[in-house]
C-alpha cells in the first residue's frame, strides 16, 4: 500500500535525503560532505535535514546501512545471474564487493572513519558497526564452512578464524587503499584464497 499523507511525506523526504547523502559522500567524501550541502541539494534548511536523523553521525549511519543494503541486492542479482556451468563463488563476493568499493572512495572514507570512531561504546554508531561485525562474521563463516564442507578450500584453518582474518583483512586493505590506490583490494582477496585453494590441493598430493 502507498503511504499517504504527512508520514508518508516525511519517509520520501527521508529517502530523497539519504539518495542524496549517499551520492555526495561518494563523490566527496566524509569530510568533504557537510549537512549545508546535502541540505541544498534536497531543498531543505541544515535543521530540516537533522530533523529527520537527529544528529549528522546518525545520518552517516544510515548511509551506510544503504549501502549495505544496495550491496546485498546486488550481490543476489550476482549469484541469480550465474550458472550452474559457472557458479558464484560465495568468497568471490566477498572480493568483489571491494572492487566496487573503488569506485566510490567517500564510501571507504567514511567507513574507515566511523569504524575507529565507533569503538567508543557512547559513540552513535558503535551498535550500528557491532551488529554488522557480527552479521558479516556470520555470513564469512558460513561461506568458508561451505566451501570446506565441498572440499574447494583448505580445512586446515578453522572456519570461523579464516572468516575473522578475512575481515579484517578487507577493513585493512580499504586503510591502505585510501593511502595508496594502487592497492588491488579485490585481487588481494582472491590471491589469498587462490593460495588457500592450492593448499588443498597441495593436502591431497600424493608424498
Amino acid at each position: 500500500m502507498n503511504r499517504r499523507g504527512p508520514y508518508g511525506k516525511s519517509a520520501a523526504k527521508r529517502e530523497e535525503i539519504l539518495s542524496a547523502a549517499l551520492d555526495l559522500i561518494s563523490h566527496h567524501g566524509y569530510r568533504g560532505t557537510s549537512v549545508k550541502g546535502i541540505a541544498e541539494s534536497v531543498g531543505l534548511s541544515p535543521a530540516g535535514v537533522l530533523h529527520h536523523f537527529g544528529t549528522k553521525e546518525r545520518l552517516f549511519v544510515e548511509v551506510l546501512r544503504r549501502r549495505d543494503e544496495l550491496d546485498a541486492a546486488r550481490s543476489r542479482a550476482d549469484v541469480a545471474a550465474a550458472t550452474t556451468r559457472s557458479p558464484l563463488h560465495p568468497l568471490d563476493r566477498y572480493a568483489a564487493l571491494l572492487d566496487s568499493n573503488a569506485d566510490v572512495p567517500g564510501l571507504v572514507e567514511l567507513y574507515s572513519a566511523l569504524v575507529v570512531e565507533a569503538a567508543d561504546p557512547s559513540h552513535e554508531a558503535h551498535d550500528f558497526f557491532t551488529e554488522r561485525r557480527v552479521e558479516g562474521h556470520h555470513l564469512l563463516t558460513r561461506a568458508v564452512r561451505r566451501m570446506q564442507e565441498s572440499g574447494t578450500l583448505t580445512s586446515r584453518i578453522d572456519a570461523e578464524v579464516l572468516a575473522t582474518a578475512l575481515h579484517a583483512l578487507g577493513d585493512g586493505l580499504q586503510t591502505l587503499w585510501l593511502i595508496d590506490p594502487d592497492v588491488d583490494m579485490g585481487g588481494t582477496i582472491r590471491k589469498l584464497l587462490q593460495a588457500l585453494r592450492t593448499d588443498l590441493l597441495e593436502e591431497g598430493a600424493e608424498p
